[in-house]
């Protein structure tokens, strides 16, 4: 029987007859991503599930998702898939990273554009018989700083074009190498120093913890005055009321978002006021783009549906069916140790490299490596996928390096990651035990052995009595149990670590609390 894929978005034709040349029994309804009734009745009798961004792909969906195999995400972001209800029920996620950055730069370029000679407002008062050309008084971009916050693969791009336009563009990216923004251009600068000497601000970095209210009131109020932002990346990076004060009091002079915190955005703080140009979400609205991703998806999801090839998928390496049962355990592993890394990392990035130990190093180690790159990135861009992950990593200047050679020591095989940075070096090292489950075996150097679990602390401390006590007085006190408790020191008296594994994750009222214990060093919060 064919696979049967359901497509519930607007994609076009040709996408849909790609499914039907592979031998797809596709069902097309393109409003139906808007009816969740309907969608939850129809899904378990479908393999796959094509989308754009009207689906919600919930967690409720994916538990009545019986069948389901594949979601197919026309497009880059895929905040309207929950990953980890489809991780734990075996669906596999797939978007297509590269099918819409340049629309989507294009769009950042003309938004910043009509907000500098407020050509929205201009249009209309013409339209209306008016003539006020004494009112709307713009700005050149000639000559001016532009900041550019997140210099990836969109962000690197506008960069290009508004140096085109003759502007002067400085970057703030925690993974933008010095040798990559000297390749493309750009002064990499903090994010205080871009707030200060930036006319145009422009955002092109995911949502995340770090990233959400990046322009807070606090940072708006340093920038410099009459200032003007662009957000074509995410809602949710700006805090849109204190942007609207700022523009009220005239210290920042316009603003054009095609993003907001909650969409569809029907109302909103911002909406009405002069010099703020607004759209609806329209970055990758193009023709190009539109059919560009649509036909991706329809060939990725085809290949894995009637061939099993995983290609840009969010959830799982690329690889192939006849290496997946030695390889599926060791590529986790991988993905564990960089995002373990990733977590802790929160400077630039120079140098990944993954040393291939032992048995391991005759297997195919691209998707591990993948595996590894994807996780160290993926804290500070959650849309990256193991596809992606070292295109992204280069594009930022991170010099990734692969070596094998025969185990030595306590382990017969093992992979170890390093990461590089200006200011330290950094090791972590797993292996994977006859039943199939990964163990991390030592942490900077460190010897220890644990499982990874979903929520976990890292912590540095002082070796002296009276720690665990102490850490333990301040997680009982505020009800957090604790599942395992992993200690390791380079010496006694030395420096130490603790990896705990927690039954749910900690507040930041507990994180300060363990901060300011006199043994403590460094507490961070792990989510695997």
């Amino acid at each position: 029987m064919a696979p049967k894929v359901l497509i519930s978005d607007a994609l076009s034709e040709t996408a849909v007859q790609i499914f039907r040349d592979n031998g797809i029994d596709v069902t097309f309804e393109p409003a139906l991503g808007k009816d969740k009734d309907k969608l939850l009745a129809m899904i378990p009798e479908f393999d796959g599930l094509a989308i754009r961004s009207a689906t919600k792909a919930t967690d409720k969906l994916l538990a009545a998702a019986k069948n389901l195999k594949v979601i197919g995400r026309a497009g880059i972001g895929v905040d309207n898939v929950d990953l980890k209800a489809a991780t734990a029920n075996g669906v596999i996620v797939m978007n297509t990273p590269f099918g819409n950055s340049i629309t989507t730069a294009e769009h950042a370029i003309a938004m910043m554009m009509s907000v500098a000679r407020r050509i929205p407002e201009a249009n209309e008062s013409t339209h209306a018989g008016k003539w006020e050309k004494s009112r709307f008084l713009g700005a050149e971009i000639f000559g001016k700083t532009l900041g550019v916050i997140g210099c990836g693969n969109i962000g690197s791009v506008v960069a290009d074009r508004a140096q085109g336009l003759k502007m002067k563009v400085i970057a703030f990216d925690p993974f933008l190498s010095p040798d990559r923004a000297v390749e493309i251009g750009v002064e990499k600068v903090e994010l205080d120093e871009l707030l200060a000497r930036a006319d145009f601000i422009t955002l092109h970095t995911p949502l995340t913890d770090k990233t959400r209210n990046i322009l807070s009131a606090d940072a708006l109020a340093k920038c410099k005055k009459s200032v003007r932002i662009v957000n074509c990346a995410r809602g949710g990076l700006i805090d849109e009321a204190a942007l609207a004060e700022a523009i009220k009091s005239g210290h920042v002079a316009g603003a054009a978002l095609d993003v907001f915190a909650e969409e569809p955005a029907k109302e909103n703080v911002l909406f009405g006021m002069e010099n703020v140009v607004v759209t609806p979400h329209l970055g990758a609205s193009t023709n190009e783009a539109q059919e560009n991703v649509a036909l991706q998806v329809a060939e990725q999801m085809s290949d894995y549906l009637m061939n099993g090839a995983i290609s840009n998928a969010i959830n799982f390496p690329s690889i192939s069916a006849e290496d997946a049962p030695r390889l599926t355990p060791w590529v986790t592993l991988a993905e564990q140790l960089g995002s373990f890394a990733g977590q802790l990392t929160d400077v630039t990035i120079k140098q990944v490299t993954i040393e291939y130990c032992g048995d391991v190093a005759k297997l195919n180690i691209k998707p591990m490596t993948a595996a590894a790159i994807a996780g160290v990135m993926r804290p500070s861009s959650p849309d990256v996928n193991m596809v992606s992950a070292p295109a992204v990593a280069q594009s930022r200047g991170i010099v990734l390096e692969e070596t094998t050679k025969n185990a030595g020591g306590a382990y017969e095989s093992y992979i170890r990651l390093t990461i590089k940075t200006d200011e330290y070096d950094r090791s972590i090292a797993g292996t994977v035990f006859s039943d199939g489950r990964g163990r991390i075996i030592q942490v900077r150097d460190i010897d220890m052995e644990f499982e990874l679990a979903p929520h976990m602390m890292f912590v540095r401390n002082f070796d002296k009595p009276g720690f665990i006590g102490d850490f333990g007085t301040v997680l009982g006190s505020n009800n957090v149990n604790v599942a395992t408790f992993n200690l390791g020191r380079t010496e006694p008296g030395g420096d130490a670590i603790c990896v705990v594994a927690l039954d749910a994750p900690v507040g930041d009222t507990v994180l300060d609390a363990l901060v300011k214990l006199d043994q403590v060093k460094r507490a961070r919060r792990l989510e695997f």
